[in-house]
């Protein structure tokens, strides 16, 4: 699974890391990985609910997660720029499900931290995602990352972005590292597989010390290599609850 963020910055490129957003979108900073889409290797998933796969203005751009009942949570490269923002959800295959889309001034960015809620026009009548707390996420832990992204890296990202929801396992190797905006992430390395473009604003989930599977984080950036950045959402959860209530 690789993660990089797909933009339509081709000049960006060159950097050496990149985003995880569909390729529409392409950026990277000074100490962590830009974003980008699919993840590469890992495998397929079989059981994901809340996973919503995210459409700018009617092309495929990244992936994300239902957190509640009309709120999308993704990262916030995902949604720049974008005139139309909507997602496919209630299925693992993004050419299914329904379509819903977000509310006319329905996103909302973090000031700071690569991260967005999308509120949509109507409910997505899905299983939402739980959010994580502080310390959910552990050093050293194997979490699990989940997008639509991109499979190859022999080609553009573009023509390769899986059809149904992959799901890759990485390890933690910090819980307060950057993200793509200068943000507080979970920074981790290769399992059996890594996030690419298109996986951008996945979830990244973790077993809480009660046993309960929960969101983490949110995928920012990704050498599409062996490191990955998702925000750790652990961190915003008042800035969440501000707009979504949970």
């Amino acid at each position: 699974m690789s993660l990089a963020r797909i933009a339509s910055r081709a000049a960006a490129a060159a950097l050496i890391a990149v985003g995880i957003a569909a390729p529409a979108q392409v950026a990277a900073s000074a100490e962590s990985p830009a974003p980008e889409p699919m993840i590469i290797d890992g495998d397929y998933a079989t059981d994901a609910p809340w996973a919503a796969r995210m459409f700018a203005d009617g092309q495929q751009a990244c992936s994300a997660s239902v957190i509640a009942p009309k709120w999308v949570l993704t990262a916030e490269h995902c949604v720049q720029g974008a005139n139309q923002v909507s997602f496919r959800v209630g299925s693992l295959d993004q050419t299914e499900g329904r379509e819903v889309f977000a509310q006319d001034n329905g996103v909302h960015v973090h000031p700071s931290a690569d991260i967005a809620l999308v509120n949509i026009a109507s409910e997505a009548d899905v299983e939402y995602a739980p959010l994580g707390n502080p310390g959910d996420a552990q050093l050293w832990e194997t979490v699990q990352t989940y997008g639509w992204g991109a499979t190859c890296t022999d080609r553009p990202e573009i023509e390769c972005q899986s059809q149904r929801l992959k799901v890759a396992d990485v390890s933690v190797t910090d819980t307060s590292c950057s993200d793509y905006r200068g943000g507080t992430a979970i920074c981790a390395s290769r399992g059996d597989g890594i996030p690419a473009g298109g996986d951008s604003g996945g979830p990244m989930f973790a077993n809480s010390a009660d046993g309960e599977y929960v969101q983490v984080g949110v995928a920012s950036t990704s050498d599409r290599s062996s490191r990955t950045a998702y925000v750790n959402v652990t961190q915003y959860r008042d800035w969440i609850e501000s707009y979504a209530g949970v």
